[in-house]
């Protein structure tokens, strides 16, 4: 099975062209998957559909959210497609298998005050605070992924039209700028970054101060020293601000489709996740001017 594992994650990497954040998911799911095979002498080639249902419900009983046993089902599945699809096993086990239904949570999101103290935290004292301002005033006036801000390079904006663009694999979305998040970012291009990089060849729009292009990680950390600064007791992640922007534009009656475009939602079912936090002002007004309210 092993080989099969290595050559199915090549398949998803080279083929695919899946993110490293994906191919990385994928290998968890498949070598857990493993072991729970080789831990009950079990063959891959010869599971049946109620073996399967006796792993998922193993990851139940071992404590695995909902959204994490249907994350294992859906790569299982790709690995049996894979292995159909190579002739190394006779049929998918999973194929008639539901995915466990996954409730949508809430997301946490800030008040619109919290993000102005946040967003204020940052000095244009030095090169380190003029990248910090611009990188959170950018990330709550886009709603973009961290995976995707740290992904961006210095063409990908247009300061004088006033909006970035996004790529993430073959799609590509145009996102507005606000004139804070502009301001904060033509400082921070014209004043900071030609002095953080070394090397003229980097094309990063955010760097760290080594000159190289930041890091997850390095975001996370920027984002969690202002949330400390602003004494905010809410946890703060770059996930949060993405929340926020599209609460606050459902707030202030953005179009739902606009945001779903915005947000890069394939699905307007996840944008919709933000209707509950509309103001209480417009729900009241739904519920006496609709007929069926």
């Amino acid at each position: 099975m092993e080989k099969q594992i290595k050559l199915f994650l090549e398949f998803l990497q080279n083929d695919k062209k899946v993110s490293d954040n994906t191919l990385q998911s994928y290998k968890r799911d498949i070598m857990y998957y493993h072991k729970y095979l080789e831990s009950n002498n079990l063959n891959y080639a010869k599971m049946e559909e109620e073996d399967i249902k006796d792993y998922l419900t193993h990851l139940q009983e071992v404590g695995k959210k909902p959204s994490t046993v249907s994350r294992s089902l859906a790569s299982i599945r790709s690995f049996y497609q894979f292995l159909v699809k190579n002739k190394k096993a006779k049929k998918d086990p999973t194929a008639n298998i539901q995915s466990p239904k996954i409730e949508k949570k809430a997301p946490s999101v800030l008040t619109a005050k919290e993000v102005e103290l946040l967003l204020d935290q940052p000095k244009d004292v030095d090169l380190k605070g003029t990248r910090d301002k611009a990188m959170l005033e950018f990330a709550y006036a886009t709603g973009m992924r961290v995976t995707e801000i740290i992904s961006l390079n210095i063409e990908d904006i247009n300061l004088e039209e006033g909006y970035a663009v996004c790529r993430t694999g073959a799609k590509q979305r145009t996102i507005p700028l606000g004139s804070m998040s502009l301001k904060a970012l033509k400082e921070y291009i014209e004043e900071a970054r030609p002095i953080l990089i070394k090397d003229e060849s980097v094309k990063a729009l955010f760097v760290n101060i080594n000159g190289q292009r930041l890091t997850r990680q390095g975001f996370w950390k920027i984002v969690k020293y202002y949330k400390e600064q602003a004494h905010i007791t809410k946890d703060i992640t770059p996930h949060v601000l993405r929340h926020s922007f599209a609460t606050h534009l459902l707030q202030n009656g953005a179009d739902l489709k606009a945001i779903q475009t915005m947000l890069g939602h394939s699905d307007i079912s996840s944008t919709q996740v933000y209707m509950q936090f509309q103001d209480e002002g417009l729900k009241n007004v739904y519920r006496k001017a609709h007929p069926r309210a």
